[in-house]
């Protein structure tokens, strides 16, 4: 077996990293991931190269150990002979279990999906992905005085109000500065520790699966936050999102670096992101990250489940 491309080890994260949190079902040339617990649902697509037993050096979707393929065999190809009924028929299931009808795939490696897609009534939009180049240097970002990142533990008291963040973040979008702040971000803490929201994430970060790093400012309140989930080597950077009085600071390019240089230290070797705008596209540019296709979703789907 050759090398695998980028493509392929994009392909392999994407069918690999939901196992730690979902069972697959499959339907023929489609899949559905299907979420074991409490968090937020996650997405039918192609059948894709995904782990199967071959040999006895198989690690668990959690590890960020071993080579891009290690321990994993093609499944075939992706996304063969997609029909119309194999898409009713995961939106069926989905509708069973109470969660949206959501989709995601490389546009790359299954083109025909779209038209299909969009022919049921779903409207499609376009997530373009960036790699960090391996061999790129990827030096600490400036901060402003008295700000420092962190990664949190399962313990870390400042859990709560960073897990708050990406919503406030992510509900006024764009990078002007916008007006919800600390009190906001309190607030949004406090109903996600009375919904049981916190305590469902700390068992992610026990295990590895889940790496969540912030930007705090002296008096302990998240400015910036992201995540990362390793699987096979392989890592999607996500969650980016800064509070909205705290922008235009550079922290979400300071903590997405030290989410990078993080993963590269705990044996990450492929590195990637999606992004919507093209002035964060620039900034992740100067971080050395470059194209690298095409993510294509159901339009205002929920976010991935984390």
């Amino acid at each position: 077996m050759g090398e695998p491309t980028l493509r392929d080890r994009i392909e392999l994260y994407y069918a690999t990293v939901p196992l730690g949190f979902a069972d697959a079902e499959e339907f023929g040339p489609l899949r559905l991931f299907v979420r074991k617990g409490e968090g937020a649902p996650y997405y039918g697509g192609p059948n894709h190269t995904y782990p199967v037993p071959a040999g006895p050096a198989r690690v668990s979707a959690g590890s960020a150990s071993g080579g891009p393929a290690a321990g994993f065999a093609s499944s075939g190809p992706v996304g063969t002979g997609i029909t119309a009924a194999d898409i009713a028929r995961v939106r069926a299931r989905q509708r069973e279990l109470g969660v949206a009808e959501s989709f995601e795939w490389l546009a790359e490696v299954t083109p025909s999906l779209r038209a299909l897609v969009e022919a049921a009534g779903l409207p499609v939009a376009e997530r373009p992905l960036m790699v960090l180049d391996p061999h790129h240097p990827l030096p600490p970002q400036p901060l402003p005085e008295g700000v420092t990142i962190r990664v949190l533990d399962a313990d870390d008291l400042g859990l709560p109000a960073v897990l708050a963040l990406p919503r406030l973040a992510f509900a006024d979008v764009g990078t002007a500065v916008g007006p919800a702040g600390r009190a906001e971000l309190a607030a949004v803490a406090e109903k996600l520790v009375a919904d049981g929201t916190v305590e469902t994430i700390r068992p992610t970060l026990l295990t590895g699966h889940k790496v969540l790093a912030a930007a705090f400012a002296p008096d302990g309140t998240p400015l910036a936050a992201g995540h990362y989930h390793p699987a096979r080597g392989i890592t999607e950077i996500g969650g980016i999102g800064t509070l909205p009085t705290a922008r235009r600071q550079g922290l979400g390019a300071a903590v997405m670096a030290a989410l990078a240089t993080h993963a590269r230290e705990h044996g990450v070797h492929t590195v990637f992101l999606a992004y919507a705008e093209a002035a964060v596209a620039r900034i992740y540019a100067r971080l050395g990250f470059r194209p690298a296709g095409t993510t294509l979703l159901i339009a205002d789907q929920p976010a991935r489940g984390q």
